[in-house]
């Protein structure tokens, strides 16, 4: 067993949605959550700037000692999950793809809708997820531009959240879709106002839950699991390449977490190559 923590990261504050899963799933653990607000989103980033921020962030959670390392953010597991774990291999690196899989075994109508980002889409794990698991079902793919800045910026509810979804709802319901994925972890946030302007006969699916469940299994399988109370748990910790006060208030309000976040600054190394490090 290790009291090494787990490090989850994101370009903001959606990889918090896997955090409290995580937290939920894993009482026992400590997490350390790196938030890279200095590059939200990354949806509308290049593969090759993704990937540089990605291998850096892990570096920075590496040398901070996490035993696995959850990347809480579909566009980078898109683009990302593949170099991160060739660079490190002998770490557990989760990352996350669309629950395609899921909502294919529960459609009724044939028909799945994906709201994601365009890296997400583009990217080779999605799409081969979607030949793996799609078979006959039609996969709608909603590009959802804008969607993660409302959340960041703490429009969960109200007449322009509402708008902005029906926006991108309306197409995957014309096409019929009776089930949707949320392909961007900042759109749990918004799940019960989808759930709300779709209505109950339709299945919204987070694939957060699931994630937290197999990161529990990577660590049991390799030893690095804590029991429950076995040894009294460090506090969680929080960092941010943002500005920490913003920072810790989007926590408070979006998981409830008391957050009192380290700040952290992009800089070069000797090589100059990018790192980070405290602000």
């Amino acid at each position: 067993m290790s009291q090494a923590p787990i490090g989850i990261f994101d370009s903001g504050v959606g990889g918090l949605s896997v955090w409290r899963q995580v937290v939920h799933h894993l009482p026992g653990e400590t997490v350390l959550y790196l938030a890279d607000q200095a590059h939200v989103p990354y949806g509308n980033r290049s593969a090759a700037e993704i990937q540089g921020h990605c291998l850096a962030i892990t570096d920075h959670l590496v040398r901070e000692g996490c035993k696995a390392i959850v990347v809480a953010c579909n566009t980078a597991s898109a683009v990302a999950l593949q170099p991160l774990r060739q660079r490190f291999p002998q770490l557990p690196i989760l990352g996350l793809e669309p629950a395609v899989k899921p909502a294919v075994a529960i459609t009724r109508s044939g028909v799945v809708g994906v709201m994601a980002t365009p890296a997400t889409f583009q990217g080779e794990l999605y799409r081969a997820t979607v030949g793996r698991c799609a078979g006959s079902v039609q996969v709608v793919e909603q590009v959802c531009i804008g969607l993660a800045d409302l959340v960041e910026q703490g429009q969960l509810e109200g007449p322009h959240c509402d708008a902005t979804l029906r926006r991108f709802l309306d197409p995957m319901l014309a096409a019929g879709a009776d089930t949707i994925v949320l392909g961007c972890t900042h759109y749990p946030f918004v799940i019960e106002a989808i759930r709300r302007l779709v209505g109950p006969g339709l299945a919204v699916l987070d694939p957060a839950p699931a994630v937290a469940r197999h990161l529990g299994e990577v660590l049991e399988q390799q030893g690095l699991r804590l029991a429950p109370g076995a040894l009294p748990a460090p506090p969680h910790r929080f960092l941010t390449t943002g500005e920490a006060a913003a920072f810790d208030r989007a926590v408070a309000r979006l998981v409830g977490a008391d957050c009192r976040s380290q700040a952290l600054r992009w800089c070069r190394n000797p090589e100059g190559e990018a790192v980070l490090a405290p602000a």
